[in-house]
Protein backbone atom coordinates (compact mmCIF):
# COMPACT_ATOMS: atom_id res chain seq x y z
CA UNK A 1 0.00 0.00 0.00
CA UNK A 2 1.30 3.47 -0.90
CA UNK A 3 1.78 5.99 1.90
CA UNK A 4 0.44 8.83 -0.26
CA UNK A 5 -1.86 8.20 -3.20
CA UNK A 6 -3.16 11.19 -5.16
CA UNK A 7 -5.84 10.36 -7.74
CA UNK A 8 -7.02 12.90 -10.34
CA UNK A 9 -6.79 15.85 -7.93
CA UNK A 10 -8.08 19.18 -9.17
CA UNK A 11 -8.29 22.57 -7.47
CA UNK A 12 -10.39 25.49 -8.69
CA UNK A 13 -10.90 28.86 -7.02
CA UNK A 14 -13.79 31.23 -7.54
CA UNK A 15 -12.99 34.81 -8.57
CA UNK A 16 -14.96 37.91 -7.54
CA UNK A 17 -16.28 38.49 -11.07
CA UNK A 18 -17.96 35.09 -10.98
CA UNK A 19 -15.41 33.25 -13.10
CA UNK A 20 -13.13 30.48 -11.85
CA UNK A 21 -9.38 29.87 -11.87
CA UNK A 22 -8.07 26.31 -12.16
CA UNK A 23 -4.80 25.82 -10.26
CA UNK A 24 -4.46 22.02 -10.43
CA UNK A 25 -5.83 19.64 -13.08
CA UNK A 26 -5.94 15.83 -12.97
CA UNK A 27 -2.93 15.36 -10.65
CA UNK A 28 -2.12 11.70 -9.95
CA UNK A 29 0.97 10.20 -8.28
CA UNK A 30 2.03 8.03 -5.34
CA UNK A 31 4.74 8.26 -2.69
CA UNK A 32 6.12 5.33 -0.72
CA UNK A 33 7.09 5.53 2.95
CA UNK A 34 10.67 6.70 3.29
CA UNK A 35 10.82 8.16 -0.22
CA UNK A 36 12.27 11.59 -1.05
CA UNK A 37 10.30 13.35 -3.83
CA UNK A 38 10.79 16.84 -5.24
CA UNK A 39 7.86 18.66 -6.81
CA UNK A 40 9.34 21.16 -9.23
CA UNK A 41 7.91 23.85 -11.45
CA UNK A 42 7.92 27.58 -12.20
CA UNK A 43 6.05 30.15 -10.16
CA UNK A 44 2.30 29.72 -10.62
CA UNK A 45 2.51 26.05 -11.61
CA UNK A 46 0.47 24.92 -8.57
CA UNK A 47 3.30 23.58 -6.38
CA UNK A 48 2.30 25.28 -3.13
CA UNK A 49 -1.40 24.53 -3.65
CA UNK A 50 -0.53 20.86 -4.03
CA UNK A 51 1.62 20.96 -0.89
CA UNK A 52 -1.26 22.54 1.06
CA UNK A 53 -3.54 19.69 -0.01
CA UNK A 54 -0.90 17.09 0.90
CA UNK A 55 -0.54 18.74 4.32
CA UNK A 56 -4.30 18.87 5.05
CA UNK A 57 -4.18 22.67 4.88
CA UNK A 58 -6.56 22.82 1.91
CA UNK A 59 -9.15 20.59 0.25
CA UNK A 60 -9.16 19.54 -3.41
CA UNK A 61 -12.11 20.49 -5.58
CA UNK A 62 -12.07 17.09 -7.28
CA UNK A 63 -10.26 13.77 -7.08
CA UNK A 64 -9.14 11.71 -4.10
CA UNK A 65 -6.25 11.88 -1.65
CA UNK A 66 -5.37 8.73 0.29
CA UNK A 67 -3.08 9.27 3.27
CA UNK A 68 -1.74 6.04 4.75
CA UNK A 69 -4.53 4.08 3.10
CA UNK A 70 -7.44 6.28 4.15
CA UNK A 71 -9.33 8.78 2.00
CA UNK A 72 -8.75 12.35 3.15
CA UNK A 73 -12.48 13.08 2.83
CA UNK A 74 -13.30 10.50 5.52
CA UNK A 75 -11.14 12.14 8.19
CA UNK A 76 -13.03 14.43 10.58
CA UNK A 77 -11.71 18.00 11.03
CA UNK A 78 -10.28 16.95 14.41
CA UNK A 79 -8.52 13.95 12.84
CA UNK A 80 -7.10 16.17 10.11
CA UNK A 81 -5.79 18.61 12.74
CA UNK A 82 -4.12 15.75 14.61
CA UNK A 83 -2.49 14.47 11.44
CA UNK A 84 -1.14 17.95 10.67
CA UNK A 85 0.34 18.25 14.13
CA UNK A 86 1.47 14.70 14.89
CA UNK A 87 2.29 13.05 11.58
CA UNK A 88 3.35 15.93 9.30
CA UNK A 89 6.24 18.33 9.80
CA UNK A 90 6.19 21.61 7.82
CA UNK A 91 9.25 23.60 6.73
CA UNK A 92 8.49 26.95 5.06
CA UNK A 93 10.61 29.45 3.17
CA UNK A 94 9.75 32.22 5.65
CA UNK A 95 10.75 30.11 8.73
CA UNK A 96 7.54 31.19 10.59
CA UNK A 97 9.29 31.52 13.97
CA UNK A 98 7.81 33.71 16.71
CA UNK A 99 10.24 36.66 16.90
CA UNK A 100 10.03 37.34 20.65
CA UNK A 101 10.15 33.70 21.71
CA UNK A 102 13.32 31.74 22.38
CA UNK A 103 14.48 29.06 19.96
CA UNK A 104 13.64 26.23 22.36
CA UNK A 105 10.15 27.60 23.00
CA UNK A 106 9.56 27.98 19.25
CA UNK A 107 10.52 24.35 18.77
CA UNK A 108 8.20 23.22 21.58
CA UNK A 109 5.10 24.88 20.07
CA UNK A 110 3.66 21.79 18.28
CA UNK A 111 3.83 19.86 21.56
CA UNK A 112 1.14 22.10 23.02
CA UNK A 113 -1.35 20.38 20.69
CA UNK A 114 -0.01 16.85 21.15
CA UNK A 115 -0.47 14.04 23.66
CA UNK A 116 3.15 14.34 24.85
CA UNK A 117 3.27 15.07 28.63
CA UNK A 118 4.54 18.58 29.36
CA UNK A 119 7.34 17.20 31.55
CA UNK A 120 8.91 15.74 28.37
CA UNK A 121 8.76 18.90 26.25
CA UNK A 122 12.17 20.35 27.15
CA UNK A 123 13.96 17.06 26.56
CA UNK A 124 12.26 16.56 23.20
CA UNK A 125 13.09 20.11 22.09
CA UNK A 126 16.71 19.80 23.17
CA UNK A 127 17.03 16.51 21.30
CA UNK A 128 15.54 18.03 18.14
CA UNK A 129 17.82 21.07 18.34
CA UNK A 130 20.84 18.86 18.91
CA UNK A 131 19.91 16.91 15.78
CA UNK A 132 20.11 20.09 13.68
CA UNK A 133 23.26 21.45 15.38
CA UNK A 134 21.64 24.22 17.43
CA UNK A 135 22.28 23.06 21.00
CA UNK A 136 24.23 26.29 21.59
CA UNK A 137 21.30 28.53 20.59
CA UNK A 138 18.50 27.25 22.87
CA UNK A 139 17.74 30.54 24.60
CA UNK A 140 18.42 32.87 21.67
CA UNK A 141 15.58 34.79 20.00
CA UNK A 142 15.30 34.19 16.23
CA UNK A 143 16.55 37.73 15.59
CA UNK A 144 19.97 36.67 16.92
CA UNK A 145 20.26 33.77 14.47
CA UNK A 146 21.54 33.68 10.91
CA UNK A 147 19.15 32.72 8.13
CA UNK A 148 20.54 29.20 8.01
CA UNK A 149 20.19 28.84 11.79
CA UNK A 150 16.58 30.03 11.64
CA UNK A 151 15.75 27.41 9.04
CA UNK A 152 17.47 24.73 11.13
CA UNK A 153 15.35 25.83 14.10
CA UNK A 154 12.28 25.49 11.87
CA UNK A 155 13.42 21.98 10.92
CA UNK A 156 13.83 21.10 14.60
CA UNK A 157 10.25 22.29 15.17
CA UNK A 158 9.10 20.13 12.24
CA UNK A 159 10.82 17.11 13.85
CA UNK A 160 9.53 17.60 17.39
CA UNK A 161 6.59 15.20 17.04
CA UNK A 162 8.64 12.65 15.07
CA UNK A 163 6.41 12.97 11.98
CA UNK A 164 6.11 10.37 9.23
CA UNK A 165 5.99 13.02 6.50
CA UNK A 166 8.01 16.22 6.11
CA UNK A 167 6.74 18.86 3.66
CA UNK A 168 9.34 21.48 2.72
CA UNK A 169 8.14 24.48 0.69
CA UNK A 170 11.10 26.30 -0.94
CA UNK A 171 13.16 25.76 2.26
CA UNK A 172 16.27 27.48 0.87
CA UNK A 173 14.50 30.41 -0.81
CA UNK A 174 15.65 32.98 1.76
CA UNK A 175 19.16 31.60 2.25
CA UNK A 176 22.57 32.19 0.71
CA UNK A 177 24.07 29.30 -1.26
CA UNK A 178 26.23 27.95 1.58
CA UNK A 179 23.42 27.99 4.15
CA UNK A 180 21.04 26.56 1.57
CA UNK A 181 23.34 23.62 0.90
CA UNK A 182 23.65 22.91 4.63
CA UNK A 183 19.85 22.89 5.00
CA UNK A 184 19.41 20.60 1.99
CA UNK A 185 22.01 18.18 3.35
CA UNK A 186 20.15 18.15 6.65
CA UNK A 187 16.84 17.42 4.89
CA UNK A 188 18.62 14.68 2.95
CA UNK A 189 19.76 13.13 6.24
CA UNK A 190 16.17 13.11 7.51
CA UNK A 191 15.32 10.55 4.86
CA UNK A 192 18.08 8.32 6.28
CA UNK A 193 16.25 8.49 9.61
CA UNK A 194 13.08 7.10 8.03
CA UNK A 195 11.12 10.25 7.22
CA UNK A 196 9.20 10.61 3.96
CA UNK A 197 10.20 13.91 2.32
CA UNK A 198 8.28 15.99 -0.23
CA UNK A 199 10.19 19.11 -1.23
CA UNK A 200 8.72 21.96 -3.27
CA UNK A 201 11.17 23.94 -5.38
CA UNK A 202 11.65 25.78 -8.68
CA UNK A 203 15.42 25.09 -8.75
CA UNK A 204 16.96 22.07 -10.48
CA UNK A 205 19.93 22.03 -8.07
CA UNK A 206 17.58 21.73 -5.08
CA UNK A 207 15.28 19.19 -6.74
CA UNK A 208 18.24 16.88 -7.44
CA UNK A 209 18.58 16.04 -3.75
CA UNK A 210 15.54 13.78 -4.21
CA UNK A 211 15.07 10.30 -5.69
CA UNK A 212 12.21 11.46 -7.91
CA UNK A 213 11.29 14.74 -9.53
CA UNK A 214 7.63 15.42 -10.30
CA UNK A 215 7.49 18.34 -12.74
CA UNK A 216 4.45 20.64 -12.76
CA UNK A 217 3.50 23.14 -15.44
CA UNK A 218 0.26 25.11 -15.51
CA UNK A 219 -1.26 22.88 -12.84
CA UNK A 220 -0.51 19.59 -14.57
CA UNK A 221 2.15 16.93 -14.16
CA UNK A 222 4.36 16.95 -17.25
CA UNK A 223 6.92 14.41 -16.01
CA UNK A 224 7.58 12.07 -13.08
CA UNK A 225 11.15 10.81 -13.21
CA UNK A 226 13.43 8.81 -10.95
CA UNK A 227 16.78 10.56 -10.56
CA UNK A 228 20.15 9.91 -8.98
CA UNK A 229 20.95 12.01 -5.92
CA UNK A 230 24.14 13.55 -7.30
CA UNK A 231 24.75 15.57 -4.15
CA UNK A 232 24.73 12.47 -1.94
CA UNK A 233 27.25 10.80 -4.25
CA UNK A 234 29.48 13.86 -3.95
CA UNK A 235 29.28 13.71 -0.13
CA UNK A 236 30.18 10.03 -0.09
CA UNK A 237 33.34 10.71 -2.11
CA UNK A 238 34.57 13.33 0.36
Amino acid sequence: MEFIDIKHIGKTYGIEDGTTSTVLSDISFTVKKGEFVSIMGPSGSGKSTLLHILGFLDQPTSGEYYFDGKNMSTYTPLEQARIRNDRIGFIFQAFNLLPRTSVIDNVKLPLAYSHVPEREWDERARTALEAVGLSHRLDYPPSKLSGGERQRAAIARALINEPDLILADEPTGNLDSESGTQVLELIDELQDRGHTIILITHETYTAEYAERIVQLFDGRIVSDTEVENRHRNTKLKK
